[in-house]
């Protein structure tokens, strides 16, 4: 599939200039720094070096003071309390951050995850009955809970106070609950508004431990969850959740909880330094199996373990749970990418909607993920529940999902999401008229360029600008994720050092020698996965392009260098 190479705007060139003689770094260092926003010296020295004394007084939250205060009230006179979360990885390091901070301040104290089958996402009505019958007085609502303006209405009926720490757009209406934070409330005047559910739960364990002059290392010491939290939930590694992914990152290389530290054994990443992406494509997967398969109390279940034998049991029952999802997933996707290419019609289409009543209801949102990924095209993926047409949406870059079912919502009994990942719930008989209206309100809306898969490059650069001084630099541009993603360079005109080879057990891969035509900057190694029919332009001889971003590989002991090639691409095909 062809992609597009998108640079972006360059900083300005005095402001470039500026920086670059103030850190002593070169033009690019310098540019990727003003890209990025910073601009000054003092601004690079808070992005190179964060301090948790950087983060915000928890109290410009709203309702933050209400919440402190009902705490203090349910520890003082030690009501029964219930920490309840969402099922998936945000909620559950949230319960378990706030259930392993209270349990040494509230005895009658328990957690609550809903079934993602029998009870859905948000605040359920049998979480509310199950509450008032356990004679529970408060119940602190994490990563969930903004828009439940009836079940917090009908749980103060039972006598049931609840606190909302959520992070998710709030409707019209705010629940009337004794306190809700969620930094992306209108009245809100919190000055960082993209925290994680776990990272509103911080800010409330941060204000309470404030407000009673509790050292701040008894909460620093569950950051190892917060940045798994974070990772996972694809939130901004900007501004307070830098500070945050960054010590968490410490904490959980250097002494993660037991629970984790099982998570991290069984993903194979004991050993080397664990990063975002190994928490994305490793750690969180794992937790998120439990939800999708079996039950999401398991994943807080090893996060708050505290004997060795029963968190390695939990470890090894919930890696074989994310084997299960691993396998649906495949089989899943195949059986979708194959009912697409039998069918000439859907295969032309501009949208994807397709729907088998036997699929696994917990992984259609990763196959909806994976098929926007092959097509590159707007997605929607459907299996039955409970008589009901049930499933996931996923989107491509700069279209509205969301919008888009919107117009449909006539043909839906529920629906939610955001602009490029959405859930929907429809009627079996409705499935084929939804079809064809997504499918003619996607086509009409759908631009061109919205349909070819785009690579945002940083900057164009030589390989011989690739020192050690400079890699040294560029890896402290970590915590890497979304608004500060890994930097993306272009070299042009590399060739083959002439020991480039495929590799891989269907020599699926190439491994590259490249050099400069004079060689006078040595020879590069670099990695193109899945890109083994570059081969034959890779060894004719004639230069080409790259795109790519650095990293270090580390493979049987010893660590060298490495370009991750993203795309090659030849002289004769558009150059950006």
């Amino acid at each position: 599939m062809n992609k597009n190479w998108n640079i972006k705007p360059q900083g300005e060139i005095n402001e470039v200039k500026h920086l670059s003689a103030a850190l002593n770094v070169n033009m690019v260092i310098a540019n990727l720094l003003v890209q990025r926003g910073i601009k000054t010296f003092n601004e690079a020295k808070s992005f190179f070096r964060p301090r948790l004394s950087d983060l915000h007084d928890p109290f410009l939250m709203k309702d933050m003071d209400k919440a402190v205060t009902r705490l203090e009230q349910a520890i003082s006179q030690q009501e029964k309390v219930l920490i309840y979360g969402d099922y998936d990885v945000d909620g559950t390091t949230s319960v378990a951050m706030m259930y392993l901070f209270l349990k040494d301040y509230i005895q009658n104290l328990d957690y609550y995850i809903p079934d993602r089958y029998t009870e859905g996402y948000g605040i359920s009505p049998q979480s509310i009955e199950f509450a008032a019958a356990e004679n529970f007085s408060l119940v602190i609502v994490l990563d969930c809970g903004i828009k439940a303006v009836e079940k917090v209405k009908h749980a103060r009926e039972q006598g049931v106070d609840f606190i909302i720490c959520d992070h998710h757009n709030p409707g019209d209406t705010t629940p009337e609950a004794v306190a809700v934070l969620d930094p992306k409330r209108p009245d809100c005047p919190y000055p960082y508004k993209e925290l994680s559910g776990c990272g509103v739960g911080f800010k409330l364990l941060q204000a309470y431990t404030q407000q009673n002059n509790i050292p701040q290392e008894r909460l620093y010491d569950l950051l190892d969850l917060l940045v798994v939290s974070i990772a996972s939930d694809i939130v901004p590694i900007t501004g307070e959740n830098r500070v945050l992914a960054y010590f968490g990152l410490q904490k959980l290389n250097s002494n993660p909880g037991m629970g984790l530290k099982t998570i991290i054994n069984y993903s194979g990443l004991n050993g080397g330094e664990i990063t975002i992406s190994d928490i994305v494509f490793k750690i969180g997967p794992r937790l998120n199996a439990s939800g999708r398969i079996e039950h999401g109390k398991k994943s807080v279940q090893i996060l708050v373990a505290h004997d060795e034998v029963h968190s390695d049991a939990l470890g090894e029952e919930i890696d074989s749970y994310n084997e299960i999802r691993k396998t649906l997933d495949r089989d899943i996707t195949q059986e979708a990418i194959d009912m697409i290419e039998r069918d000439e019609e859907l295969k032309s289409r501009n949208s994807t909607v397709i729907y088998n009543r036997d699929w696994h209801k917990g992984v259609v949102g990763i196959v909806a993920s994976r098929l926007t990924e092959f097509y590159y095209r707007p997605t929607v993926v459907l299996t039955e529940s409970n008589g009901l047409a049930t499933g996931s949406a996923r989107s491509v870059k700069d279209f509205d999902l969301y919008e888009a079912i919107g117009a449909c919502s006539d043909l839906l009994e529920s629906y939610g999401g955001h602009m490029y990942a959405a859930g929907l719930t429809l009627k079996i008989e409705n499935v084929s008229e939804f079809t064809r209206r997504f499918e003619e309100i996607v086509t009409k809306s759908i631009s061109d360029h919205q349909q070819i898969q785009t690579i945002d490059v940083d900057v164009k650069l030589a390989l011989h600008e690739i020192t050690p001084k400079f890699f040294r630099i560029l890896r402290q541009f970590a915590p890497f994720g979304p608004h500060n993603m890994m930097p993306v360079f272009i070299t042009e005109d590399v060739i083959d050092a002439g020991t480039s080879k495929l590799v891989g057990r269907n020599s699926e891969h190439i491994k590259l020698d490249l050099v400069e035509p004079d060689a006078s900057s040595g020879v590069f190694a670099g990695i193109a996965f899945n890109m083994a029919d570059k081969f034959p332009l890779i060894t004719s001889g004639m230069p080409f392009d790259i795109c790519y971003s650095i990293a270090l590989n580390e493979f049987r002991g010893k660590t060298n260098l490495q370009l991750y090639i993203r795309d090659i691409r030849t002289k004769s095909e558009f150059r950006p």
